[in-house]
């Protein structure tokens, strides 16, 4: 959990985080999570979550900082995870003393005390259930912006009443982990945006309310349990009386929505109509802002946080910077100088010869293996000179990330 205050001029003035694993030892966690035996169900401890809020502020306070001073607060939460309050929570959440941490008052109020998370995949079944219930993948993806995937969150909710009935009708209300924390500032049922709403395969992105076929398919009343969606940039009032009480922050200070880590990324570098941003991770991840989007069933279309008219597209590859490292490794002594000079050593072009390397299952799309091709276009061709390689995979990434961003809409301005 991270916490920064900026000034009226975006200069920095206080950040500091909370460590999941080293600060809160006794939640036992592995990288902030529990991965179950199944090895596919993957959660974490909500009073967690709660309990590294209550930390952080109590450094904030210890370090001198004036909460008095803070005219506006919102945030930004993991997406697809989701939190599960109890019937009779939002009582206790408005009535919270002051005088204990906010994790002791809010200890009984999850029916599901470890919510599941952006890492779990145990839910294929529901997934086939959804698309099958609204008439195929590209149907679904059509409404929803994408296909059924395991971690978005009207499967984990499907699952969650189809193995617990007892405990999904004892839950009042299912915020998402950007709408959760909200609503621990607001001190009431914070609303879900539109852009981490449109990351649950249940928001119709186009008009921006539920998609009743979906609701049906996933659990009964559950539009009742997740409130209406609200513009990412919305003002959902101001901030609860406990935090003016213990920590001294205005009573006028006001709560913005929060929202998905990855609506928030593109907010955060100011991305306009027509722009790409290319994270070169682990995985390569695009971001992009579309105006007329195409759902397809690769990639995701969510509602754009900053314009509520326009969309976001966001692309996945899995084979990013593992694969560059790997062909580094094997076509340049491991050297990332010896890679760049072989780059700059071939033309763009790479003399016709093109190459998509899988080493594990891709995302986008659903491939594996080495595939190269030559300026003959044979398609079985055992390898190529050394800087060759390394311009075929290079050339062959952002080849697919333009091909893919295409599909979605996205058209490259000239």
């Amino acid at each position: 959990l991270k916490v920064i205050a900026i000034d009226e001029r975006l200069r920095v003035i206080y950040e500091d985080n909370v460590h999941f694993d080293k600060d809160l030892p006794e939640y036992k966690t592995q990288g902030g999570v529990y991965i179950h035996s199944d090895r596919l169900t993957v959660t974490s401890p909500v009073l967690m979550w709660v309990k590294a809020l209550d930390m952080i502020l109590e450094k904030m306070k210890s370090s001198g900082f004036n909460f008095s001073q803070v005219r506006a607060l919102s945030g930004a939460g993991q997406q697809h995870g989701s939190v599960y309050w109890k019937k009779g929570s939002i009582q206790i959440l408005k009535n919270a003393s002051p005088e204990l941490p906010l994790h002791q008052s809010l200890k009984g109020c999850f029916s599901v005390s470890n919510s599941p998370i952006w890492m779990d995949s145990s839910t294929a079944s529901q997934c086939s259930a959804l698309e099958e219930a609204v008439g195929g993948a590209q149907h679904l993806a059509s409404i929803t912006g994408s296909r059924a995937y395991e971690r978005f969150t009207g499967n984990q909710i499907a699952k969650i009443y189809s193995q617990n009935p007892e405990v999904y009708k004892q839950t009042e209300r299912i915020s998402l982990v950007s709408s959760f924390a909200a609503s621990l500032f607001l001190g009431t049922y914070a609303p879900i945006d539109y852009s981490d709403g449109s990351g649950m395969n249940l928001l119709q992105i186009w008009e921006k309310v539920w998609s009743k076929s979906c609701l049906d398919a996933c659990a009964p009343g559950l539009e009742e349990r997740l409130g209406c969606p609200v513009p990412s940039h919305s003002v959902l009032g101001t901030i609860s009386p406990y935090y003016s009480q213990r920590y001294g922050f205005s009573p006028d200070c006001k709560i913005v929505a929060f929202t998905g880590d990855n609506p928030a990324s593109l907010a955060g570098m100011r991305l306009q109509e027509g722009d790409i941003a290319i994270s070169l991770g682990t995985s390569d991840t695009l971001f992009l802002w579309i105006q007329e989007p195409t759902p397809a069933l690769e990639g995701h279309i969510l509602c754009n946080p900053v314009d509520s008219q326009t969309y976001m597209a966001l692309l996945c590859f899995k084979n990013g910077s593992l694969m560059r490292e790997r062909i580094r490794d094997d076509c340049a002594s491991g050297s990332w100088d010896e890679f760049s000079k072989a780059l700059s050593s071939t033309v763009a072009g790479n003399d016709g010869n093109l190459g998509f390397y899988f080493d594990v299952m891709e995302i986008t799309p659903e491939a594996v293996g080495i595939h190269r091709f030559n300026r003959d276009n044979q398609k079985v061709v055992p390898g190529f000179p050394k800087e060759v390689e390394i311009r075929a995979l290079i050339e062959g990434q952002f080849m697919a990330k333009r091909i893919h961003a295409e599909k979605l809409g996205y058209k490259v301005c000239k």
